[in-house]
């Protein structure tokens, strides 16, 4: 049985491995990681076809984005949340089957993967990341659906209607009440910030403001994870002696750089970058187009 509603929760009881494939079981967790994937390869090959770049360049820089949110993201849960068995088990740091993966390291990894690559095909750090934000956000909301199938990363005990029980987690059971779902209030966080960011690439002036998508997602991805953290479960219990959790103190710097990148990309004037140097043809943009019509 996967889950059923009773008169004050929903019981959660879904089994985290989606298929055994000739003796090796496929989890959902990894099924959405590689969903996410594709899906932003997708997006990002659709949002930037117009503007006259190469999928070959595409590739290329999807694959620094690939390795370097994986790598980033097992480094992150190492370093942040369970640096001392770690360091004196340092193999399992490669034992990606046992999980751990952290958001924030993700993140970190993402940012220091766009720049490696900026600098190879030297391009502006920038205009990257204003366009890579938008299936990021679109893979965050994706995996966090994977949380939800490992019955993982859940809140604290609710009265609300749509507490859920996750009967196949020992530290759900330690608890014994229904819980914040919180793996979807971010899924649907997540959501709601790709729809944004899409509407603004392409029906605003945003792509000539040079970081504002990218001060966009910085805030409304961090932001909202600082909320949604604050009735979220200590990941490890060396959160309980802190006065914010991990995933809270990891997000602040992330919203002061975003409303810096606001800030910044508001105050200069809206322009084009010039002899991009993956440019198949001059093209003019959609939002070109539109506002040539304009004058």
């Amino acid at each position: 049985m996967f889950f059923f509603m009773n008169l004050i929760s929903i019981v959660w009881d879904v089994d985290p491995i989606a298929i055994n494939l000739f003796g090796l079981p496929i989890a959902y967790y990894g099924i959405c990681w590689v969903t996410a994937f594709i899906l932003g390869w997708y997006i990002i090959q659709r949002m930037v076809k117009h503007e006259g770049v190469s999928l070959k360049i595409i590739d290329s820089a999807f694959m620094y984005m690939i390795v370097s949110c994986v790598i980033g993201s097992r480094l992150g849960h190492v370093l942040f949340y369970e640096p001392a068995y770690y360091f004196q088990n340092p193999l399992q740091i490669l034992n990606l089957r046992a999980g751990g993966m952290a958001s924030h390291g993700a993140a970190l990894g993402f940012l220091v993967g766009v720049w490696l690559f900026s600098k190879k095909w030297k391009t502006p750090f920038i205009w990257f990341m204003d366009r890579l934000v938008v299936v990021v956000a679109s893979g965050g909301a994706i995996i966090r659906f994977g949380n939800l199938m490992n019955s993982e990363i859940f809140g604290d005990p609710t009265t609300l209607p749509w507490g859920f029980e996750f009967i196949r987690s020992a530290e759900w059971r330690s608890i014994g009440l229904p819980v914040h779902p919180t793996q979807i209030y971010e899924a649907l966080s997540y959501t709601i910030l790709f729809v944004v960011l899409m509407a603004v690439y392409h029906w605003t002036k945003a792509p000539r403001r040079h970081g504002l998508m990218f001060g966009i997602f910085l805030i409304g991805c961090f932001g909202t994870r600082f909320i949604i953290e604050s009735i979220k479960l200590p990941q490890v219990a060396f959160e309980n002696s802190l006065p914010l959790d991990m995933g809270q103190i990891l997000s602040i710097p992330f919203i002061f750089a975003g409303i810096f990148f606001v800030v910044y990309s508001l105050s200069r004037p809206a322009s084009y970058y010039d002899n991009l140097p993956w440019n198949t043809e001059p093209q003019m943009t959609r939002q070109q187009k539109r506002h040539q019509g304009k004058k």
